[in-house]
């Protein structure tokens, strides 16, 4: 079968060298004579893949030493509702600021626990861009502030974060994490499901700063406690060990593309040459997001939907996989995670210009 070129929004492409080596190892990890699906989480030989996964995220997101790092289940929708279990208690308030569909199901959660406010929003205008910074609200008693910092459906991303400091900033990156460069002291948690830049579905990365630790969750059953998994170093109940393993394998790709930095430069350059076909089409390509474009998920529509069909299917047809935009918005998406090559996305700026010339 020929290559595609995978533009799906998640679960996303992988890195070929990730597959290749996982592929290897599949029924002999490690001289075991057993897949590392087969083998004890509490063997030494799945600990240490366990434990180097955590290390290679310490070092590659320059990780504080006064953070834990989590390998949880469930999700980001499980975050969703485990932060306002965590901290959501009486008399305080959880701050949202609503970017997008996902934001908007974080506050959905909240809402079932305790009391919300919407400290800025991007609804009005249809989520083409992100609230201005100075324009967020605050509450003296606010638990903590939550944002997603990029939004897979409509396409745009926080390029610079709220400096907060009455109360911890959480951030579900589940789309962008480990694709730029972050301050994570910014943050009192960061949140993120591995299936877009991480590695496969199954597996959800936490990073909980240790004071936050400290909260009476008494309340909270045992296995929606930070504390149970951070006391257990993840290990609690029987994690996603094959989920882990490829995890591992994505990190230590990540080193030898020469660190978040280099796949920086690289994402937003992949990024520019599919806005630059958009931009450059004299309208014919109309991006959703107007400011605070997505590095990683770049959203547009043709001049008609009659157009968007036509597109999406010759696209197919060329080896192009995953360009049709979320059912909430229709149209077209490109993903852009640092596992889809730079060729990828030269193939796909050639296609739509080669396609507006010819409609």
């Amino acid at each position: 079968m020929e290559a595609v070129y995978n533009f799906n929004a998640g679960p996303s492409a992988l890195p070929k060298e990730v597959l290749e080596r996982a592929q290897q190892e599949l029924t002999n990890f490690s001289n075991t004579g057993m897949s590392v699906m087969e083998l004890s989480h509490r063997s030494k030989e799945y600990e240490a893949v366990h434990q180097e996964a955590i290390d290679h995220l310490k070092e590659l997101l320059n990780i504080p030493d006064n953070y834990q790092i989590l390998l949880l289940q469930g999700g980001a929708s499980l975050q969703f509702a485990m932060i306002p279990l965590q901290f959501l208690i009486e008399g305080k308030i959880g701050n949202y600021i609503i970017t997008g569909s996902w934001s908007e199901k974080a506050i959905k959660e909240a809402k079932l626990i305790g009391e919300t406010f919407i400290g800025g929003s991007a609804k009005e205008n249809q989520f083409r861009s992100i609230p201005d910074i100075q324009s967020l609200q605050y509450n003296e008693n606010d638990a903590y502030v939550h944002l997603t910092s990029n939004n897979t459906i409509f396409g745009t991303q926080w390029h610079e974060f709220p400096t907060i400091t009455h109360a911890p900033l959480i951030a579900d990156m589940s789309s962008d994490i480990l694709s730029r460069s972050l301050n994570v002291d910014q943050f009192g948690i960061i949140y993120a499901g591995a299936q877009k830049n991480l590695g496969p579905s199954g597996v959800t990365v936490a990073i909980v700063r240790e004071d936050l630790l400290e909260a009476d969750v008494s309340h909270v059953p045992t296995m929606l406690q930070y504390k149970t998994h951070s006391n257990a170093n993840s290990l609690y109940n029987t994690p996603p060990s094959f989920s882990i393993y490829v995890l591992n394998q994505v990190l230590r790709w990540v080193k030898e593309q020469g660190g978040v930095e280099i796949l920086e430069k690289r994402n937003v350059a992949k990024a520019k040459l599919i806005y630059d076909a958009i931009d450059e089409s004299n309208g014919f390509y109309r991006g959703h997001a107007e400011e605070a474009r997505s590095n990683m998920n770049i959203t547009f529509n043709l001049p008609s939907e009659e157009h968007n069909k036509a597109f999406l299917a010759e696209a197919k047809e060329l080896g192009f996989v995953g360009l049709n935009g979320h059912r909430s918005v229709g149209g077209c998406r490109a993903s852009t995670y640092n596992a889809v090559p730079v060729e990828a996305c030269e193939k796909l700026r050639d296609f739509m210009k080669s396609f507006q010339e010819k409609s």
